[in-house]
């Protein structure tokens, strides 16, 4: 089956290692970002979800209306709206984009910075309040004639809606977390399982952990695995890794001048509150690096802020790297560099070649033996 590719649907230049040059939502820029995804082979791009940041719904409907072909993962946090004004909106803008929406449903691991919105809910709740949301988004995109909803987190009468995605049944749900809360939630009602960046033999574990909760859900299939990194590469090794160190000084710079961290509410001097991250810092604490390109101290110096796993080599080990979670039953890969615009051009242009065309040719070779067995 073909791998696919997420990058980041960025609306300024700046990163963990790059101040940015212009405010939080730069149209030039955010379109510049999106055509070199387009260009250089990626899939999609996630426009993701931050208390102070641009809103993503309509920075996704702007480049849905500038970058054609280019698919779109929206990420929205359950706390923000009304589960029936959302379906609305997000089949609103499936119909805009043509079909080319997924929708990433992000239940928040820090109370600091679901706070900053009047979330006040304990992490457990948060994820049981985002399975009852997307249940109720499922059914408003999907049902025609008018549902009542009396659940744990919201109470509605009489609902129906008049505008439904150009997907058939739907548009696509993805979601993330490693908590025990999160897994029940995530496994059950998801299409994509979205995991972060971990060595191999983590990363298989927590594959048999989503498969073994969709199960427990009653569900006859299971949701797609995505895996996150930040990759680092250069013509060569050496200089791969000469990069990978200049990188995590400027990591290091703007942390010491208090403006590192990328993700909202994640603070790289405290201990973070999910699960996910906590598991980040922990692999760094036993080794730098792990299997063929995986480095951890990107993780450690971000206090394992959101993706933040580096894979670092030339475009061979990088692409290598990949294959081998690809092995492990990953669907999707999701990438973006620390230069996002010249990352996103280098990885397009060298990486995401090499690992379609290895997968065509297992693809191609298990098609030939199948027939042979026939």
């Amino acid at each position: 089956m073909p791998v696919e590719f997420l990058g980041i649907g960025g609306t300024h230049d700046g990163s963990e290692a790059v101040a940015r040059s212009a405010g939080s939502f730069d149209p030039a820029y955010t379109l510049k970002l999106a055509r070199a995804h387009a260009e250089y082979g990626w899939d999609r791009v996630l426009f993701a979800y931050g208390s102070g940041s641009p809103d993503p719904a309509q920075v996704a409907a702007f480049v849905a209306g500038h970058v054609p072909d280019l698919g779109l993962l929206l990420a929205h946090r359950p706390n923000v709206s009304y589960p029936t004004y959302a379906a609305k909106t997000f089949a609103t803008l499936d119909r805009l984009s043509g079909g080319r929406l997924t929708v990433h449903f992000i239940t928040g691991g820090n109370d600091h910075e679901q706070g900053r919105e009047g979330d006040t809910l304990g992490h457990d709740e948060r994820y049981s309040r985002t399975r009852e949301y997307i249940q109720i988004v499922k059914r408003a995109w999907t049902e025609t004639r008018p549902f009542d909803h009396e659940g744990g987190h919201y109470r509605f009468a009489d609902f129906v809606s008049d505008v439904f995605p150009l997907q058939s049944p739907r548009p696509g749900v993805s979601f993330g977390g490693s908590s025990p809360a999160a897994l029940a939630a995530g496994a059950a009602e998801a299409d994509v399982y979205c995991l972060w960046g971990e060595p191999l033999a983590d990363t298989a574990e927590q594959i048999a952990a989503v498969r073994a909760a969709a199960k427990e859900a009653g569900r006859e299939d299971v949701p797609r695995v995505q895996v996150a990194f930040r990759p680092i590469i250069a013509p060569t090794e050496e200089l791969a890794w000469e990069k990978a160190h200049r990188t995590l000084g400027r990591i290091h710079e703007r942390r010491g001048a208090g403006t590192s961290a990328l993700v909202p509410g994640v603070h790289p001097v405290h201990r973070p509150e999910n699960t996910g991250s906590q598991r980040l810092l922990a692999i760094a604490e036993r080794g730098d690096r792990f299997d063929r390109a995986l480095w951890t101290a990107t993780a450690k110096a971000t206090g394992g802020a959101g993706n933040s796993n580096a894979l670092v080599g030339t475009p061979e080990t990088v692409a290598e790297a990949l294959l081998e979670y690809i092995d492990l039953g990953v669907d999707i890969i999701s990438a973006r560099g620390y230069d996002m615009l010249d990352d996103t051009i280098d990885f397009g242009r060298h990486v995401i070649p090499l690992v379609r065309a290895e997968v065509a040719r297992r693809d191609a070779q298990a098609r030939s033996l199948a027939k042979q067995r026939e």
